[in-house]
């Protein structure tokens, strides 16, 4: 199945943070363009109070499996902020390509996104091993 980003499911807290964070960096130039589409994308996510998001929905602070359907090569990260992002670590920037394909995605959905080199890439999300929400953390 995939997700159009029309279908992304954003709890509250993470839409707010996440505009804050788009409308800084828009300001100081960071990455304007990229800022325009995520803006785009995050003002048509569907907004749910963290408290009622699904389990199966990546959340900010989610740690996900993933697949590779055409060579089967899984691989897990956990979507992170700008500051905290430490991608050989497995922890990658929501701003980054990937990372931004994933956030609002459900279990079974398959994520698209091009490279730095502007190679498409694509991942089924099999399995979300740790989401704050549905450990009971509402604040991250």
């Amino acid at each position: 199945m995939e997700v159009l980003a029309l279908e992304r499911t954003l709890t509250e807290l993470d839409h707010v943070r996440l505009t804050n964070l788009v409308h800084r960096d828009s300001r100081d130039g960071s990455f304007s363009s990229r800022a325009l589409h995520i803006g785009d994308d995050l003002d048509a996510a569907a907004i749910v109070p963290s408290r009622q998001v699904s389990p199966d929905v990546v959340t900010m602070y989610s740690q996900v499996l993933l697949v590779d359907p055409a060579t089967g090569q899984r691989s897990q990260l956990t979507l992170c902020y700008p500051a905290d992002a430490e991608p050989g670590a497995g922890f990658v920037s929501v701003l980054s390509p990937v990372g931004w394909s994933l956030l609002g995605l459900r279990v079974g959905c398959v994520a698209r996104w091009l490279t730095p080199a502007g190679d498409e890439r694509v991942a089924e999300i099999l399995a979300i091993l740790f989401q704050p929400e549905a450990s009971g953390d509402y604040s991250m």
